[in-house]
Protein backbone atom coordinates (compact mmCIF):
# COMPACT_ATOMS: atom_id res chain seq x y z
CA UNK A 1 0.00 0.00 0.00
CA UNK A 2 1.25 3.35 -1.10
CA UNK A 3 0.42 6.70 0.23
CA UNK A 4 -2.02 7.28 -2.51
CA UNK A 5 -3.81 4.25 -1.73
CA UNK A 6 -3.68 5.21 2.45
CA UNK A 7 -5.50 8.71 1.56
CA UNK A 8 -8.29 7.22 -0.86
CA UNK A 9 -8.90 4.31 1.50
CA UNK A 10 -9.61 7.24 4.31
CA UNK A 11 -12.00 9.09 1.96
CA UNK A 12 -13.76 5.88 1.46
CA UNK A 13 -14.36 4.82 4.96
CA UNK A 14 -15.49 8.65 5.10
CA UNK A 15 -17.99 7.70 2.23
CA UNK A 16 -19.36 4.86 3.97
CA UNK A 17 -20.19 6.63 7.44
CA UNK A 18 -21.81 9.55 5.46
CA UNK A 19 -24.01 7.00 3.42
CA UNK A 20 -24.37 4.93 6.89
CA UNK A 21 -25.40 8.18 8.63
CA UNK A 22 -27.80 9.60 6.02
CA UNK A 23 -29.74 7.01 4.37
CA UNK A 24 -33.72 6.05 4.69
CA UNK A 25 -33.45 9.38 6.51
CA UNK A 26 -36.94 11.24 5.99
CA UNK A 27 -36.51 15.59 5.62
CA UNK A 28 -37.57 15.80 9.33
CA UNK A 29 -34.83 13.47 10.49
CA UNK A 30 -32.58 15.27 7.70
CA UNK A 31 -33.12 18.62 9.86
CA UNK A 32 -33.24 17.52 13.75
CA UNK A 33 -31.45 19.76 15.95
CA UNK A 34 -31.14 18.30 19.26
CA UNK A 35 -31.24 22.00 20.78
CA UNK A 36 -31.65 25.28 19.41
CA UNK A 37 -27.68 25.74 18.64
CA UNK A 38 -27.41 21.86 17.24
CA UNK A 39 -25.87 21.32 14.11
CA UNK A 40 -28.55 18.80 12.11
CA UNK A 41 -27.45 15.61 9.78
CA UNK A 42 -28.33 17.20 6.84
CA UNK A 43 -25.93 20.98 7.95
CA UNK A 44 -23.47 18.63 9.09
CA UNK A 45 -22.84 16.22 6.03
CA UNK A 46 -23.84 19.48 3.98
CA UNK A 47 -20.41 21.38 5.30
CA UNK A 48 -17.78 18.25 5.39
CA UNK A 49 -19.07 17.87 1.79
CA UNK A 50 -18.39 21.79 1.13
CA UNK A 51 -15.17 21.69 3.08
CA UNK A 52 -13.63 18.54 1.20
CA UNK A 53 -15.01 20.35 -2.13
CA UNK A 54 -12.82 23.24 -1.56
CA UNK A 55 -10.09 22.64 -0.16
CA UNK A 56 -9.68 19.90 -2.58
CA UNK A 57 -10.58 21.51 -5.83
CA UNK A 58 -8.08 23.87 -4.52
CA UNK A 59 -5.33 21.92 -4.29
CA UNK A 60 -6.59 20.13 -7.75
CA UNK A 61 -7.02 24.03 -9.44
CA UNK A 62 -10.75 23.17 -10.25
CA UNK A 63 -13.32 24.35 -9.58
CA UNK A 64 -15.83 23.30 -6.99
CA UNK A 65 -18.76 20.64 -7.95
CA UNK A 66 -20.78 23.14 -6.20
CA UNK A 67 -20.84 25.74 -8.76
CA UNK A 68 -19.74 24.23 -11.96
CA UNK A 69 -22.10 21.38 -11.32
CA UNK A 70 -25.28 23.12 -10.38
CA UNK A 71 -25.31 22.00 -6.47
CA UNK A 72 -25.74 25.16 -5.56
CA UNK A 73 -28.79 25.67 -7.31
CA UNK A 74 -30.12 22.26 -7.51
CA UNK A 75 -30.13 22.96 -3.12
CA UNK A 76 -31.03 26.62 -3.29
CA UNK A 77 -29.90 27.88 0.16
CA UNK A 78 -30.50 31.16 1.04
CA UNK A 79 -26.57 31.25 1.51
CA UNK A 80 -23.12 32.40 -0.87
CA UNK A 81 -22.56 29.87 -2.76
CA UNK A 82 -18.92 30.28 -1.48
CA UNK A 83 -20.21 29.25 1.98
CA UNK A 84 -18.41 25.79 3.55
CA UNK A 85 -19.98 26.34 6.63
CA UNK A 86 -17.24 27.76 8.92
CA UNK A 87 -18.37 30.13 11.85
CA UNK A 88 -22.05 29.48 10.57
CA UNK A 89 -24.78 31.17 12.74
CA UNK A 90 -27.61 29.45 13.69
CA UNK A 91 -29.91 31.15 11.38
CA UNK A 92 -27.28 29.90 8.49
CA UNK A 93 -27.33 26.57 9.65
CA UNK A 94 -31.43 26.47 9.54
CA UNK A 95 -30.84 27.91 6.28
CA UNK A 96 -29.38 24.43 5.14
CA UNK A 97 -32.67 22.45 5.15
CA UNK A 98 -32.48 19.76 3.33
CA UNK A 99 -35.08 18.22 1.88
CA UNK A 100 -33.71 15.27 -0.18
CA UNK A 101 -31.13 12.84 1.74
CA UNK A 102 -30.35 11.41 -1.87
CA UNK A 103 -29.70 14.74 -3.52
CA UNK A 104 -27.10 15.19 -0.82
CA UNK A 105 -25.43 11.74 -0.83
CA UNK A 106 -25.35 12.46 -4.99
CA UNK A 107 -23.40 15.86 -3.98
CA UNK A 108 -20.96 14.22 -1.54
CA UNK A 109 -20.66 11.47 -4.22
CA UNK A 110 -19.61 13.54 -6.56
CA UNK A 111 -17.25 15.67 -4.58
CA UNK A 112 -15.66 11.41 -3.64
CA UNK A 113 -15.30 10.96 -7.05
CA UNK A 114 -13.59 13.91 -8.21
CA UNK A 115 -11.35 13.71 -4.76
CA UNK A 116 -10.18 10.22 -5.05
CA UNK A 117 -9.49 11.42 -9.22
CA UNK A 118 -6.93 13.71 -7.94
CA UNK A 119 -5.22 11.24 -5.55
CA UNK A 120 -4.53 8.80 -7.34
CA UNK A 121 -2.28 11.79 -9.54
CA UNK A 122 -0.40 12.26 -6.46
CA UNK A 123 3.07 11.23 -5.60
CA UNK A 124 5.02 10.96 -1.96
CA UNK A 125 6.88 14.35 -3.74
CA UNK A 126 3.65 15.94 -4.03
CA UNK A 127 2.40 15.10 -0.75
CA UNK A 128 5.68 16.83 0.60
CA UNK A 129 5.09 20.05 -1.05
CA UNK A 130 4.61 22.90 0.85
CA UNK A 131 1.33 25.05 -0.44
CA UNK A 132 1.05 27.22 2.78
CA UNK A 133 3.94 28.84 4.44
CA UNK A 134 2.39 30.73 6.62
CA UNK A 135 2.73 28.53 9.08
CA UNK A 136 5.06 27.05 11.41
CA UNK A 137 5.53 24.28 10.37
CA UNK A 138 4.06 25.37 6.53
CA UNK A 139 1.35 23.19 5.21
CA UNK A 140 2.06 20.56 2.89
CA UNK A 141 -0.13 19.04 0.00
CA UNK A 142 -0.70 16.29 2.52
CA UNK A 143 -0.93 17.78 5.62
CA UNK A 144 -3.98 19.74 3.79
CA UNK A 145 -5.57 16.41 2.89
CA UNK A 146 -5.12 14.79 6.11
CA UNK A 147 -7.09 17.58 7.81
CA UNK A 148 -10.09 17.38 5.39
CA UNK A 149 -10.03 13.77 6.62
CA UNK A 150 -9.69 14.63 10.45
CA UNK A 151 -13.01 17.16 9.45
CA UNK A 152 -14.81 14.91 7.67
CA UNK A 153 -14.47 12.08 9.73
CA UNK A 154 -15.09 14.51 12.58
CA UNK A 155 -18.30 15.72 11.53
CA UNK A 156 -19.49 11.69 9.90
CA UNK A 157 -19.23 10.85 13.21
CA UNK A 158 -21.35 13.66 14.60
CA UNK A 159 -24.28 12.82 12.23
CA UNK A 160 -23.95 9.31 12.72
CA UNK A 161 -24.82 9.84 16.41
CA UNK A 162 -28.09 12.40 15.87
CA UNK A 163 -29.11 9.94 13.38
CA UNK A 164 -29.01 7.20 15.45
CA UNK A 165 -31.16 9.46 17.64
CA UNK A 166 -33.60 10.46 14.95
CA UNK A 167 -33.90 6.78 14.05
CA UNK A 168 -35.32 6.05 17.87
CA UNK A 169 -38.04 9.17 17.71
Amino acid sequence: MNSTDVLVDAFGRVRSDVHRAVEGLDERALNLRLDDEANPIGWLVWHLTRVQDDHIADLAGHQQAYTSQGWADAFGFDLDPASIGYGHTTEQVAAVHVTDGQMLLNYYDAVHDRTVDYLRTLTDDDLDEVIDDAWDPPVTRGVRIISVVDDDIQHAGQAAYVAGIARRR
